[in-house]
């Protein structure tokens, strides 16, 4: 250790500031690279439920369709038999 190192200001030493400065901006860095990690898997799920629920949506648009010519193909077939009766 350098004669600087062991000064004190009241109590604390260089060694201990320094220790305490470097260990803070490591705790600062990894909170913000975890925030940021974060923040982009939310933005990830939200463009997949987005992605989702646009599919699901051609989907009950397909079905709403299928069951309207499913309707008319009954409706006809009732008619059908109720002609010939």
């Amino acid at each position: 250790m350098t004669a600087i190192e062991h000064r004190e200001l009241k109590g604390i030493t260089l060694r201990n500031l320094i220790v305490t400065v470097v260990s803070t901006a490591s705790i600062v860095v990894s909170v913000m690279t975890t925030y940021f990690q974060l923040k982009n898997d939310i933005r990830d799920v939200r463009t997949t439920q987005e992605t989702q629920a646009r599919i699901n949506e051609i989907r009950l648009n397909v079905l709403e369709g299928n069951v309207a010519l499913l309707r008319q193909e009954v409706d006809a077939l009732m008619h059908k038999k109720i002609s010939k009766i």
